[in-house]
């Protein structure tokens, strides 16, 4: 299969990842999308509840971006971040273990209930905080595909499922490529 599938989503979620929008992967990115999921959640600014959120972007920031990169190494060009992603759809083992912790923390932020599954309002507002511009309709649509046993909730394994689909996935009708709502080849 054509890699340009699994390119688009990755530059698709490079360009949200990207919160600032200067073409860098950056600490301060992962500051603002903190924050704007803590809003999107209904957090207050400079609560815990914000700070908690913001931490845990921190984490993912440097245990996973930085993993492996040099000493001191402060940005990722959308390039690296291509590179090392689409890297990731041809070695299963590292997929499972840098996207697993990826959607574990993750699912520590969206799961609001504590319920130890998300059910679609909290992915919907989750999901916002990351891609300002989708509507309810396309979360709706978007976790009716990735709740692969019908029951109206994401367990860890779904949620974990869908986020490593989304990122290595070559196939067109993977569910995880509805991670972001409509998939980058539906828009």
């Amino acid at each position: 299969m054509s890699d340009d599938l699994l390119i688009a989503k990755i530059n698709h979620g490079f360009d949200h990842l990207d919160a600032d929008g200067d073409g860098l992967l950056t600490e301060r990115d992962h500051v603002l999308m903190g924050h704007s999921v803590a809003r999107s959640l209904g957090h207050q600014e400079g609560s815990e509840a914000e700070a908690v959120i913001v931490r845990a972007y921190l984490t993912i920031w440097h245990d996973l971006h930085l993993a492996g990169r040099r000493a001191r190494t402060e940005a990722i060009t959308r390039e690296q971040f291509i590179a090392s992603t689409a890297a990731l759809a041809d070695d299963p083992d590292a997929a499972r273990e840098v996207l697993g912790a990826l959607a574990a923390a993750f699912l520590a932020v969206a799961d609001t209930d504590r319920s130890g599954t998300v059910d679609a309002g909290e992915f919907f507002v989750f999901q916002r905080g990351h891609f300002a511009g989708l509507c309810r309709d396309e979360a709706d649509e978007a976790f009716r595909r990735l709740d692969r046993d019908g029951d109206g909730r994401l367990s860890a394994a779904e949620f974990s499922a869908a986020l490593v689909e989304y990122w290595t996935s070559r196939d067109p009708e993977a569910p995880g490529n509805w991670w972001t709502g409509k998939p980058p080849h539906a828009l």
